[in-house]
């Protein structure tokens, strides 16, 4: 039965793509030649046998290039960001098949699923997500003896279904011996209910918007979570985010009041998966950052020492 509702689900969802793209470009003017021109001239060469069948329904874009071709069409086309990914069902599996990661890389998964369902979301980490991370911005603050200050987030959502009214956040405070945060909204948003786990170091909560939004929509929200100090909860020389869907852009900074020796960020797919790393180099007011352009899902963070 699942798989039989997940069939139909992409079929629909492969439609709704074609007849938005088709009717766009009829609307536009603009004929299959000219908009191959339009792509080259952005630097992504896109045939028109592709550019044809995407709109027939007789294909897909899936590939990266196919996926940035897709965002230069909603410019050329002159539709909003996202208006044309947002209709695109999960890619087809290509090669041998791989079973898709549903367990957290860095929460244990037992406290989450029971902290999820206290704060009201017990299926949260198997529902299908109808907010779509467009753009997320953290900057962290490091205090003196090397303890988290403060974390604001700065998140664009954009809704993939009409009715959407609340974010959930879920964070790691440091273990048991570290106190939970405390969260202030700072725009367009309110705390709702919050959860917090001693035993794990868990708080999960909402982030109840100022308005409802319908499918296309955007959302621009702003928090922070601030810490009791000095001295400051220890984070163990690192701050990460783990994404269990792609985000479009994540920008992570880092400010330090005393200046750490080495930085570098690191991005893990899966927990058996292996590490990469790539060195940092501090800014001239004591600040490291990392961007990470259609990620996930993952984890994505900054370390130092």
């Amino acid at each position: 039965m699942i798989a039989a509702n997940s069939s139909r689900r992409v079929q629909v969802a492969s439609s709704a793509f074609s007849e938005a793209l088709r009717t766009s470009i009829a609307r536009s003017g603009l004929s299959l030649d000219r908009l191959q021109a339009r792509l080259q001239a952005n630097g992504i060469p896109v045939s028109i046998t592709a550019l044809s069948y995407w709109q027939s329904g007789k294909r897909q874009p899936e590939r990266q290039s196919s996926l940035s071709a897709v965002r230069v069409l909603e410019e050329v086309l002159g539709l909003q960001p996202g208006e044309l990914l947002s209709l695109l069902p999960p890619p087809r599996p290509r090669g041998p098949a791989r079973p898709r990661r549903t367990e957290p890389v860095n929460f244990p998964v037992e406290a989450l699923k029971a902290l999820l369902e206290k704060v009201g979301a017990p299926h949260a980490l198997e529902q299908q997500h109808r907010l779509n991370l467009a753009s997320l911005h953290d900057r962290c603050e490091i205090a003196a003896d090397g303890g988290q200050r403060c974390t604001t987030a700065r998140t664009v959502f954009q809704a993939t279904a009409d009715g959407q009214d609340r974010w959930l956040l879920v964070y790691d405070h440091g273990g048991a011996e570290a106190g939970p945060p405390q969260l202030h909204a700072l725009r367009n948003c309110r705390p709702g209910r919050v959860e917090v786990d001693t035993e794990h170091g868990l708080t999960a909560a909402e982030l109840l918007f100022d308005r409802t939004l319908d499918r296309g929509e955007t959302h621009l929200i702003e928090y922070t979570l601030t810490n009791g100090g000095p001295p400051y909860p220890p984070c163990a020389n690192t701050y990460y985010r783990e994404f269990r869907r792609p985000v479009r852009e994540y920008l992570l900074e880092i400010s330090f009041d005393a200046a750490p020796n080495h930085c570098w960020q690191y991005t893990r797919s899966g927990a058996q998966d292996a590490e990469e790393r790539k060195p940092l180099q501090l800014d001239t007011t004591g600040s490291v950052h990392a961007v990470a352009l259609d990620f996930g899902p993952g984890v994505f963070g900054i370390s130092w020492e």
